[in-house]
């Protein structure tokens, strides 16, 4: 904005005239700008802006499309060109664009690495792992985020969605949650990725106590007791046969999850047990 500039120089006693001809303007539009210098354009492109930057601190994964539906659904009428608009101005991209310079390296760690990668647990509810896989169908990509337990290898939460935002991992959280009610310290094992440091995934879980722990970055076997039931999950579901709709590999998962792997599948680190019998069994003991 040249404007504010011409100001400057009339305070050195330079005429307007004379500024707005070199600069290349009239003066009209001079005086035009000086009646109502901020144009209520203007005003509305700010509060998009601020909108825009929340969305997008909220969730580092949105590009300017994502963040477009999300202003339309708090009620903001604005066109999606627009909205690229004011992101390619204030900067605001997607951690997954390949665009402008960015890279799709890992993130700074929110929380410490509290694991060290000891993945044992003396009782439930001390120590969860989460993760992220997609798997393609017809329609699109699903992904699948899953919280499993350490002590019984149980998955105590999960959520299946189009799309791998921050929503996703915050979901799969508060299932985890319901589910468990934990009363202890629990400790949340995960990468580095965007949908674990989102603002949204870290008041979750400060708000329910629990505590949250962030892997190095470039250990291959940091998260490798989450990557073995992914890996199972790819072999017994995924891979089996090609899927059309993304509600067709949805419900296969789920059934796989509650059915076999739950309450069929026996595992020699459990004692050749399953971990809905592995749970029932520390639960008798610990009655007894």
């Amino acid at each position: 904005m040249k404007y504010p500039l011409v100001l400057d120089l009339a305070a050195d006693g330079i005429p307007v005239t004379v500024t707005c001809r070199v600069l290349g303007f009239s003066t009209q539009a001079f005086n035009k700008w000086r009646r109502n210098p901020v144009s209520q354009r203007d005003w509305d492109d700010a509060h998009l802006m601020n909108a825009a930057l929340d969305v997008h601190a909220d969730d580092p994964a949105f590009g300017y499309r994502f963040i477009a539906d999300e202003l339309k659904d708090a009620g903001h009428v604005v066109s999606e060109r627009r909205v690229w608009r004011i992101c390619s101005e204030q900067g605001i991209w997607s951690v997954f664009s390949k665009k402008r310079g960015l890279n799709r390296k890992a993130g700074p760690p929110v929380h410490d690495d509290l694991v060290e990668r000891d993945f044992t647990a003396s009782a439930p509810d001390q120590l969860w792992l989460t993760d992220i896989t997609e798997h393609r169908t017809t329609e699109g990509k699903l992904y699948l985020c899953a919280i499993k337990d350490v002590y019984s290898n149980r998955i105590v939460g999960y959520s299946i969605a189009s799309r791998m935002k921050a929503s996703l991992a915050v979901a799969s959280l508060r299932n985890a949650i319901r589910l468990r009610r934990p009363t202890g310290t629990v400790t949340v094992h995960s990468d580095r990725g965007s949908q674990f440091r989102s603002k949204a995934y870290v008041r979750t879980l400060k708000h329910n106590g629990l505590t949250g722990s962030m892997g190095r970055v470039g250990a291959c076997g940091d998260n490798a007791a989450m990557e073995s039931f992914f890996a199972l999950l790819q072999k017994n579901v995924l891979d089996r046969q090609r899927w059309e709709t993304r509600e067709e590999l949805r419900l296969a998962i789920v059934t796989w999850i509650e059915r076999t792997y739950h309450r069929r599948r026996r595992q020699r680190a459990l004692g050749r047990l399953t971990p809905v019998e592995f749970e029932l069994l520390a639960q008798d003991r610990k009655a007894a």
